[in-house]
């Protein structure tokens, strides 16, 4: 019996960080994003009502039946080896909405997190509250990447995500390197993602006039602004196995260390860490985040900035909080971005064009950045 006691004791210390704001940003946030989600798949050429999209939504057709699920999450061929059936017969409106527009809410959700997490971990591994895959030249590496095998090397757009990680892991060394004198500042390390990030944009240009398809050109500029439009249930096939496999495992085992960290080297020591090991693997999760984002999406700014500043002051600092925190409040912010992107233009003008996401994170991002600014004396080290 005390063994037993003993063992709900630990059980209960070990999640003693999650409290009632914790839990209510983390509901507020999923509510958010359902209700964006919601509205997302409710509108475009063949419209109906939120009601009606719910019931698509839910539809037993799909939840009861395995094969269904299978062949949207892992194709027909996965699905067909493993012996669940590929065909099936769907209502006209839950077609539309699992065939279309349920991929577009799940990629931005994905990206969301992903972005966010990859930022909260940057800005603790470089104690810089700065930091972002955007402004370290993260995003801008694995962009050039994409761009570079879209136009040079269209064979390999299979490999998409693995070539964004190489050419974010390139650049982000590459800004370690250029800051690092005898160690680092917050200071230097965002002028150096600045420079770095200048340089692999202006190369992006540059690969446009090697590109000799207009529909390539066209591609190669949907993933500079950072786009959601047309994507499909390949994209979520592409990301959602780095989310599940690297970057939530990765966060959920970092946390600590991350906390650790931000201590000091001197004291992270002390305390046994082997800190550039550390800081090496954890950039690594952040790397493939920022990655498998720009990999789907595009560079969309902004979000791996702000989230976890927005986070942080709702939640506290301790990042087993931070994370969860992010890991909510990143789906919300882009899916509800990525509706007005859609929707803006169709509400206001009548007009079906749709804005690249990154412009609309930007437009949020950049004025929320200005604020950080204005705001904070000591802008920069965490």
């Amino acid at each position: 019996m005390a063994a037993e006691t003993d063992t709900v004791e630990r059980a209960v210390d070990r999640f003693e960080w999650v409290d009632p704001t914790l839990v209510g940003f983390c509901a507020g946030s999923l509510a958010l994003t359902v209700l964006a989600g919601l509205v997302q798949v409710s509108f475009g050429t063949f419209t109906m009502s939120l009601a009606t999209a719910w019931r698509a939504v839910f539809d037993p057709a799909v939840w009861t039946r395995p094969g269904v699920l299978a062949t949207l999450l892992l194709g027909d061929g996965l699905a067909a080896s493993l012996g669940l059936s590929t065909g099936y017969t769907l209502a006209r409106e839950t077609l539309v909405v699992w065939s279309i527009r349920m991929p577009r809410v799940l990629v931005a959700a994905l990206v969301g997190l992903s972005l966010s997490l990859s930022g909260a971990i940057f800005q603790a591994v470089t104690k810089n509250e700065l930091a972002s895959p955007f402004i370290l030249g993260v995003s801008s590496g694995a962009g050039l990447a994409i761009l570079l095998t879209l136009v040079a090397f269209p064979a390999l757009s299979a490999l998409l995500p693995v070539t964004a990680a190489v050419g974010g892991t390139v650049a982000f060394l590459l800004v370690y390197a250029i800051a690092w004198k005898g160690g680092t500042s917050p200071v230097r390390l965002v002028l150096a993602g600045v420079i770095v990030g200048t340089v692999l944009n202006s190369l992006q240009t540059a690969l446009f006039f090697f590109a000799g398809d207009v529909g390539t050109v066209q591609q190669a500029v949907a993933w500079t602004t950072g786009s959601l439009t047309g994507v499909d249930w390949e994209q979520v096939r592409m990301v959602l196995p780095w989310v599940v496999l690297v970057v939530l495992p990765g966060t959920v085992l970092g946390a600590r260390q991350l906390n650790v960290l931000l201590l000091g080297e001197s004291t992270a020591s002390a305390l046994g860490m082997r800190v550039e090991r550390t800081r090496f693997l954890l950039s690594g999760v952040g790397i493939v985040a920022a990655a498998a984002s720009v990999a789907v999406a595009g560079i969309v700014g902004f979000v791996g900035l702000i989230v976890p500043h927005m986070v942080r002051t709702v939640v506290g600092t301790d990042h087993k909080r931070l994370l969860v925190g992010c890991a909510f409040a990143g789906p919300a912010l882009l899916v509800v971005a990525d509706v007005l992107a859609r929707l803006s233009f169709e509400v206001a003008f009548g007009s079906p064009t749709q804005l690249p996401v990154g412009i609309v994170t930007g437009i949020v991002g950049g004025p929320y950045f200005l604020y950080l600014m204005r705001r904070r004396q000591q802008l920069g080290e965490l």
